[in-house]
């Protein structure tokens, strides 16, 4: 076949890609037209689904389904019963994002499955086709002898069209989602977590994840034949994937389309698949910048446990909270205050106190004393994966909090994956993993006691993000990924491209609290594998890259007074944004994005490359057109190498504007931050 005709495909082969045999296949498109949906039937009965991207396959006949512990399966033996087509086009505000307005627009199909062989059964296949990507759920209504129903299978497939390279790091690990990112063909991709980003071999991104993940198990995509991934559902501890009653809904099955890198990272898919905010005012959730006493645990200079080294008193908070308020910073996070860290507190989660702090901190001192400085301290529960534990105490911690103005919770699951703990009724210890259904409607149930305190959650360990922020505007973070502290003292530190990878993997499923900005980047000397991979402005970059509304200045505060000509960078960059555009990119070589400050007209700019040094034509188009703008540019110097010279760089100012083209040198594991501040007086 000719190499311009390989990736073509008109909307009748699709048809028969999937085994037309009852009907013809009924379609859905994308606003735009270029997205493709179309579902089928085969002999058995069984549904089928397809897409095809303009004219070339993305996936093929790929198999639809739900098995149950002792019900008959939504499987074969069923006819297309019932077909209602409708759509929508509305925009709406987020409370704080990477953007204040997203238009929702979308094209959908709601089919109606009933069975013709077999038990009576029902269900629907709901498809929302953004230009973006597409979105598909089950919707099983109430039905005889479906009262209560025990799903041990998910059948849903995507048969991928084309080889092409996937970007992925292991599902259902002992690290949860800390695992650094495998480059590998498609093929050769086992059980991975979602966001899997893959560039086929026509060039075309995808991305597939799932949106509005509530009651359910999180999926793995696991690859049993070649090209073919299947959602494997993360098991309870008895075997079961998810429990539940009819009516219900699964989340979505998502897929994000792009003809190239870039697109993905301006796609809103994942946040328009999910129900709007169930919380009513939500002003109380407060973007920000934080410091705190953490970064010192994890390179030893501190320890959370009591003793001599104890970092968490009420000494050194105040010395935080008095950095904190004169550089304008909104929190002090704290970990170690409180009684339970003593010991192997990886393996005890149930002796923690989430009420009682140590003696060498007074809680009600410290708050009141950030309060009088225009500071919040900001709180800490670690679990231990021990869930029982916390939910027993957690309604007096989060009365506390509330009494002493604390607006925000950083909490953490440290436990290997598989060993979240339950204590049943019995008690009996169940074990259960991150992203099964009992820690998901554990994480749930977090959000929804913090809000009745305006209290919001930063989780950590968590399950992975499908876009519940929108319906929760509390869940204002998490982590789910390899973050900053792997550059500390314990553990093989982040290679240059990791921050890269991120940005199109795991940030593609919202905020990620990474904890940027450490300036001490050879903490244990330069002859040492111990360090921070990257350069300076690298870090300085991280604040525009990866997306938080709450940012934290990682390192120690005598760190940023070295180098206070590239703190004011951190000091000046905002954590919620008008606007955000990605600019240029490729997945794991280098990105650039640009944002707007909400309420004001400055623009940032952010820019980092992996292990390999760029020179980069940047267009300033997202800039308004008729004004100059005074660039601050924190950028690089000529011998910066993130190896040998992580410390050169230069802090410049230019006069540019909408029609100029900026050229950016990056240095190896380098990276350049950019502050445009207009010129009031309008260009003649």
């Amino acid at each position: 076949m000719p190499a311009a005709n390989k990736y073509k495909i008109t909307a009748f082969v699709c048809a028969t890609l999937l085994l037309a045999t009852q009907a013809p296949a009924v379609e859905v498109h994308s606003p735009d037209g270029r997205i493709a949906f179309s579902v089928d039937l085969d002999g058995d009965g069984r549904a089928r689904y397809g897409i095809v991207y303009g004219d070339e396959a993305i996936i093929g006949e790929s198999r639809l389904g739900l098995r149950f512990a002792s019900r008959a399966e939504l499987d074969a033996g069923f006819r297309l019963a019932e077909t209602s087509r409708s759509g929508g086009d509305t925009t709406w505000e987020q409370p704080w994002g990477e953007r204040r307005f997203v238009r929702d627009h979308f094209n959908e199909l709601l089919l109606g499955f009933e069975s013709v062989a077999g038990p009576e059964r029902r269900f629907n296949l709901h498809v929302r086709v953004h230009d973006d990507g597409v979105g598909f759920r089950y919707e099983v209504p109430a039905q005889d002898y479906y009262d209560d129903v025990s799903i041990v299978d998910e059948l849903t497939e995507f048969h991928l069209q084309q080889d092409g390279v996937a970007y992925w790091i292991p599902g259902h690990g002992w690290n949860r989602y800390e695992f650094l990112y495998q480059t590998t063909p498609i093929d050769e991709v086992l059980l991975a977590h979602t966001p899997m980003t893959m560039r086929l071999a026509s060039g075309t991104h995808i991305s597939i994840h799932e949106a509005a993940l509530v009651n359910y198990a999180a999926f793995s995509l696991d690859q049993r034949r070649p090209g073919v991934l299947q959602t494997n559902l993360a098991q309870r501890s008895d075997g079961v994937r998810v429990k539940t009653q009819t009516p219900f809904v699964t989340p979505w099955r998502t897929i994000q389309i792009s003809p190239d890198a870039v697109g993905l990272l301006n796609s809103n898919l994942i946040l328009n698949l999910n129900e709007p905010n169930v919380l009513g005012d939500v002003s109380w959730v407060e973007p920000g910048k934080y410091v705190g006493i953490w970064w010192a645990m994890h390179i030893g200079k501190q320890t959370w446990s009591s003793g001599e080294r104890h970092g968490a008193t009420t000494a050194e908070t105040k010395r935080y909270i008095d950095f904190a308020a004169k550089y304008g910073f909104d929190g002090v996070l704290v970990e170690g205050w409180n009684t339970g860290w003593d010991g192997d507190w990886f393996n005890n989660g149930a002796i923690f106190s989430f009420t009682e702090p140590y003696p060498d901190f007074d809680l009600q001192a410290v708050t009141d004393y950030a309060r009088d400085n225009g500071v919040r301290l900001i709180g800490h529960h670690e679990t231990s994966g021990h869930i029982s534990n916390y939910e027993a105490q957690m309604a007096d911690a989060f009365d506390l909090y509330e009494s002493l103005g604390v607006r925000q919770i950083k909490t953490g699951y440290v436990a290997d994956g598989g060993q979240i703990q339950q204590v049943d009724a019995n008690g009996v210890t169940h074990y259960e993993w991150h992203d099964s259904q009992i820690a998901v409607n554990h994480f749930e149930h977090v959000l929804k006691e913090a809000a009745k305190r305006k209290i919001s959650i930063n989780t950590h360990e968590p399950v992975k993000a499908t876009g519940l922020r929108r319906t929760y505007p509390n869940w204002i973070s998490r982590e789910g990924a390899r973050g900053q502290e792997y550059n500390a003292d314990w553990a093989v530190p982040n290679p240059p491209e990791h921050n890269v990878l991120l940005t199109f993997t795991r940030l593609l499923g919202g905020p990620m609290d990474f904890t940027p900005g450490i300036f001490d980047l050879l903490h244990q000397g330069p002859d040492t594998e111990f360090r921070v991979q990257s350069t300076l402005m690298h870090q300085l970059a991280l604040y525009v890259v990866l997306y938080s509304p709450i940012q934290m200045a990682a390192d120690l505060p005598e760190n940023y007074a070295r180098h206070s000509d590239a703190f004011q960078f951190i000091v000046d960059v905002p954590t919620d944004w008008e606007e955000s555009i990605a600019v240029a990119g490729e997945v794991g070589d280098y990105v650039v994005l640009a944002r707007k400050e909400r309420g004001g007209d400055d623009w940032f700019l952010g820019a980092i490359t992996d292990e390999v040094s760029r020179e980069l034509r940047v267009p300033l188009s997202f800039l308004s057109d008729g004004h100059d703008y005074t660039a601050t540019v924190y950028r690089d110097g000529k011998r910066a190498d993130w190896e040998t010279n992580p410390y050169d760089y230069v802090i410049e100012e230019r006069v540019l504007n909408h029609d100029s083209a900026l050229k950016l040198k990056l240095a190896a594991g380098g990276g350049a931050a950019i502050q445009f501040r207009p010129i009031l007086e309008a260009k003649q």
